[in-house]
C-alpha cells in the first residue's frame, strides 16, 4: 500500500490525468442508450399480440422485450459474432482482418464489428465508418459490458436492429414477416430474421429473394455443421418458403388500443382482455351489424367485465365500418342519452329507503307533473302496475311517478356516488326527464356501476355480512394493476346489499319486450338481471346484463347521433348482449343477502304491507321496507244476502250483512286496471233502498290538466269535436258537464262528452249529482 502512495506522490500528473481518463470512460456511456420512441403494444397476460401503434416517428418499434428466443439467439452469433461470450466487447483479431482487407481494398468494406460494437452503433445512429468512429466504438463497447450481462446486450440489439423498410426489432420482425410470436419462430425463420440486419436496406422480404435464400441457407448450414442443428432439422429448414410480403399487426382490440395510450403511449402493456373471448365478441358484433346495417344502423360497442376482479375481460369499441360511418369513433366512453338504464337504480333507491316494497303498486295512468306529460313506449296505460313489473316492462309512467316521490335532487345526489361523469349538471337542468333518458351517460361508467351493485351483493354475501369501502372502483385494464375494494365495514356504502338483491330479481324477470308476444332472444335455462333503454328519436339502443361472475354491456346506434325506425334497446342491443352471454361460462344466481331482508305478508293484490282484511302472501323485502305504509287498497264493505248490493243499516240488519274485503283502486287507475285485469271488480253499487254513504270521487281521463288540446279537421275541412272523458267511482251516477260555467250536458255510466270549444282557453267543470265537483283547465288550438 505504502508503495502505491509513494508512486502517486512521484507521479501526480499522469495519476490525475488517468483518473480524468478513468472518470470520463465512467461517464463516457450514456445513462440510457436509446431514446426512441416506441410502439404502443397491448398483449393478454399470457403474452398474445392484441394490437399495436405506430412510434411516433413512423417506425414500428416494439418496445424492448424480455429475452432473446434461444433459435434467433443461436443464428444470430453464428452469423455475426461467434465468439460474444467470450471477448470484453471487441474482437481484435475480427478487427485485425478487416483492418487488412480494408486496406488491400483501399476502402471500407469489411468492419469487424462484434454485437456489442454494434449495439453502440446503433445507438449513435449509425454515424459514417471511419476509424476513429470505430475507435469510439470500441471504448464505448467495453463500458456497455461492464455496465450490462451478455444476455442484456444481446436483448438491446435485438430490439434495435434495423429488419428492413421502418420495420425495427426482432419483435416486429417476427410479426410483419412470418406473422407469429418471436418465440414461435422455426429455425429457418430465425435465420431469415438473424440475416436481415446485415443489409437491411438491400435485401428484405419481397426484395432480392435469392440473396436472401442464399444468406439464410449459408448460415442454417453452418449451425448444423457446428451441431446446433441435426441434418432432419437442416434439410427441413432449406425447403422452408421465404415470405413474400409482410402481414398485417393482429388488431384485435382498435379502440382499447387507444385507450391504453392515453395514459400508456409506446409501452408493452399487458391487459387484462382475454383473447378468445375478445376474439368471439368482435365475430358477434360484426354478424349483427350485417343485421343492423339493413335499418342503416353503423355503430355499436360491447365492453365485458368481471364482477369479482373488475378486469376488462372484451371491448369492442365500434363495428368495422368504414371512416364515413365514423368506425374510428369509440363508443364505449362517448356519451349518449340513457334512455330507461337508469331506472334500476331508482327503484333500488326506493327499496333501500324503505319507500317501495317489489310489489307495490304505482300509478300508471295519464300524467303531467309541471308541463311534463311522459308516456310508455307503447303509449298505453295499466293504471295500476307492480313496481318491479313496471321496472321489468320499463314503463316510463311510473318511473317518472316514482322520481317525483321519491325526489329529483335526492336522487340526482347520488347518482354522484356512483360517479357517472358525463351527468355532470344539477337537477333542475335534467328534470324528471332524466330517469327517462333526458341525460347522458357512456357504456364504460355504467358497467362499472352495475359491476359494483352486483360486486356489493358477492361481497356481503362471501363475508360476515360485511361492506367493502371502496366497492365502487373503476375498472382494470392491466394485470399489473390491483383492485383495492377498500376496507370491510358494516355500514352499506351506498343501497343495501337486500335492496341490490331485490332489484335484480326484478331485472330477472325481464323475458320480452312490451308489446312482443315471441321473444326469441331469452334463454330461460340463463339468469341474467338486465336491463334495456331505448333514448327519444331512436337515437341510442341499450342492454346491460348482469351475473354475480360477469357485466356485459351494449350499445347500438349511429355515431353521428341519427336516430332510425326500430332502434331500440331490446330490439337491436339486447340480442347482441345474449349472444355474448353465450359465450359466457354459465354462473349460479346471486346468494341471498339474508341479513338484509326479511319476510313479511303483504296484500295479494296491491303488494303493501297487509292488514287484517286483505288476502296475504309472505314474501322477502329489505328490513327498511317494514316501515312502508300499510295497504291503502283494500276497504272492508258490506253486502246484500245475494252479494250483489252495497247495504248498510239503513236498508239491511246487521245480523244478515256480508262484510267482505275488496280491493278498490282510485277511479282513473280503475278505468286503466280493469280493462287489463279480467279479475278485477268495480264496487257494486248500493242496493236501490238504502241511503248512500261516503264521498264520490272522480278524475279526468282525457284532456289533462293545464293540456294542450289540437282540434284536427277532415278532408272536408270540418273541425272535429273534442271527446272529455271522466272516471267516477260511482258510475251510475248522474254527472252535469260545463264549457265556461255554461251547461253542455250530462251523463250515466259511460261519462264522455263530445264539445266544439273556440280556440283558446277554457275551464271544464263537472258535478255529480251529490255535488262533487272537478275542475279542469284547457287550451284549445286548430
Amino acid at each position: 500500500m505504502q508503495t502505491i502512495i509513494n508512486h502517486i506522490k512521484k507521479h501526480k500528473l499522469k495519476t490525475a490525468i488517468l483518473l480524468v481518463l478513468l472518470v470520463l470512460y465512467y461517464f463516457s456511456l450514456p445513462k440510457q442508450l436509446f431514446n426512441d420512441p416506441t410502439a404502443t403494444v397491448i398483449e393478454t397476460k399470457d403474452g398474445t399480440l392484441l394490437g399495436a401503434k405506430i412510434a411516433a416517428d413512423g417506425q414500428w418499434r416494439f418496445p424492448k422485450s424480455d429475452s432473446v428466443p434461444e433459435k434467433f439467439k443461436q443464428s444470430l452469433l453464428f452469423f455475426e459474432d461467434a465468439h460474444f461470450y467470450s471477448h470484453p466487447g471487441f474482437n481484435p483479431v475480427s478487427i485485425a482482418k478487416a483492418l487488412i482487407t480494408n486496406i488491400k481494398a483501399g476502402k471500407v468494406v469489411r468492419g469487424g464489428s462484434t454485437l456489442t460494437q454494434q449495439v453502440i452503433r446503433l445507438s449513435r445512429k449509425n454515424k459514417n465508418r471511419t476509424y476513429f468512429e470505430k475507435a469510439i466504438e470500441i471504448i464505448l463497447a467495453t463500458r456497455l459490458e461492464l455496465r450490462y450481462s451478455k444476455n442484456e446486450i444481446l436483448n438491446l440489439y435485438a430490439s434495435h436492429a434495423p429488419f428492413g423498410g421502418n420495420v425495427v426489432g426482432l419483435d416486429m420482425a417476427s410479426w410483419r414477416y412470418f406473422g407469429i410470436h418471436p418465440h414461435q419462430l422455426s429455425w429457418a425463420e430465425s435465420a431469415t430474421l438473424a440475416v436481415l440486419p446485415n443489409a437491411p436496406s438491400l435485401i428484405y422480404p419481397g426484395k432480392n429473394q435469392e440473396k436472401l435464400l442464399a444468406k439464410r441457407n449459408k448460415l442454417l448450414k453452418k449451425l448444423l455443421e457446428n451441431a446446433i442443428i441435426d441434418s432432419l432439422t437442416y434439410q427441413l429448414a432449406i425447403v422452408e418458403a421465404l415470405p413474400k410480403k409482410p402481414f398485417p399487426l393482429p388488431q384485435k382490440a382498435s379502440h382499447f388500443l387507444e385507450y391504453i395510450a392515453k395514459t400508456q403511449q409506446g409501452k408493452r402493456v399487458k391487459t387484462t382482455l382475454d383473447a378468445q373471448l375478445q376474439d368471439n365478441v368482435v365475430a358477434i358484433v360484426k354478424k349483427h351489424h350485417e343485421t343492423l346495417l339493413q335499418n342503416e344502423i353503423h355503430n355499436a360497442g360491447v365492453l365485458v367485465m368481471d364482477v369479482n376482479t373488475r378486469h376488462v375481460l372484451a371491448y369492442v369499441g365500434n363495428t368495422p365500418t368504414d371512416r364515413n360511418h365514423q368506425k374510428d369513433v369509440d363508443v364505449i366512453s362517448a356519451p349518449r342519452s340513457t334512455g330507461s338504464i337508469l331506472k334500476p337504480f331508482l327503484y333500488a333507491a326506493m327499496l333501500d329507503s324503505g319507500e317501495l316494497l317489489p310489489n307495490t303498486l304505482v300509478a300508471d295512468v295519464p300524467t303531467q307533473i309541471a308541463g311534463y306529460s311522459p308516456e310508455n313506449f307503447e303509449e298505453t296505460y295499466d293504471g295500476a302496475v307492480p313496481a318491479k313489473r313496471a321496472l321489468a316492462r320499463s314503463l316510463n309512467v311510473p318511473a317518472v311517478r316514482l322520481l317525483k316521490s321519491y325526489g329529483l335532487e335526492r336522487f340526482r345526489d347520488q347518482l354522484d356516488f356512483f360517479n357517472l361523469r358525463d351527468i355532470n349538471r344539477s337537477a333542475n337542468h335534467y328534470g324528471l326527464s332524466l330517469i327517462l333518458g333526458g341525460a347522458e351517460s357512456n357504456l364504460w361508467d355504467l358497467c362499472k356501476t352495475y359491476a359494483a351493485l352486483a360486486g356489493t351483493v358477492n361481497h356481503y354475501t362471501e363475508t360476515s355480512s360485511e361492506y367493502f369501502t371502496h366497492e365502487f372502483t373503476e375498472p382494470i385494464t392491466t394485470i399489473n394493476s390491483n383492485t383495492d375494494f377498500g376496507n370491510r365495514s358494516r355500514e352499506k356504502i351506498t343501497f343495501d346489499a337486500g335492496s341490490i338483491y331485490l332489484t335484480f330479481e326484478a331485472m330477472k324477470e325481464v323475458n320480452r319486450p312490451e308489446g312482443e308476444q315471441a321473444w326469441e332472444f331469452f334463454d330461460s335455462s340463463k339468469e341474467i338481471a338486465w336491463k334495456t333503454g331505448t333514448s327519444f328519436g331512436n337515437r341510442d339502443g341499450w342492454a346491460i346484463g348482469v351475473t354475480p361472475k360477469y357485466v356485459v354491456g351494449v350499445w347500438v346506434g349511429n355515431a353521428d347521433g341519427e336516430g332510425r325506425p326500430n332502434l331500440t334497446g331490446v330490439g337491436s342491443a339486447a340480442p347482441i348482449l345474449f349472444d355474448v352471454f353465450d359465450v359466457l361460462p354459465n354462473a349460479p344466481w346471486f346468494r341471498k343477502p339474508f341479513d338484509e331482508l326479511t319476510e313479511a305478508e303483504v296484500c295479494i293484490n296491491s303488494g303493501h304491507l297487509a292488514t287484517d282484511i286483505c288476502p296475504k302472501t309472505t314474501t322477502w323485502i329489505p328490513i327498511t321496507g317494514q316501515r312502508t305504509p300499510p295497504c291503502p287498497y283494500h276497504q272492508l264493505v258490506h253486502l246484500d244476502t245475494q252479494k250483489q248490493f252495497r247495504v248498510n243499516t239503513s236498508c239491511e240488519a246487521l245480523d244478515t250483512m256480508e262484510p267482505v274485503s275488496w280491493f278498490v283502486l282510485p277511479p282513473l287507475m280503475e278505468y286503466y286496471y280493469k280493462s287489463n285485469n279480467a279479475q278485477y271488480r268495480s264496487l257494486p253499487p248500493y242496493r236501490s233502498d238504502c241511503f248512500s254513504e261516503g264521498q264520490a270521487t272522480m278524475d279526468f281521463i282525457y284532456p289533462k290538466e293545464n293540456g294542450r288540446v289540437i282540434l284536427p279537421k277532415d278532408f272536408d275541412g270540418t273541425t272535429n269535436e273534442l271527446v272529455l272523458k271522466l272516471a267516477h267511482s260511482k258510475p251510475e251516477l248522474t254527472v252535469f258537464w260545463y264549457v265556461d260555467a255554461i251547461f253542455v250536458g250530462q251523463t250515466q255510466t259511460f261519462h264522455e262528452m263530445a264539445i266544439l270549444p273556440k280556440t283558446g282557453k277554457h275551464l271544464i267543470t263537472v258535478v255529480d249529482e251529490l255535488g262533487n265537483q272537478l275542475i279542469q283547465a284547457i287550451e284549445v288550438e286548430r
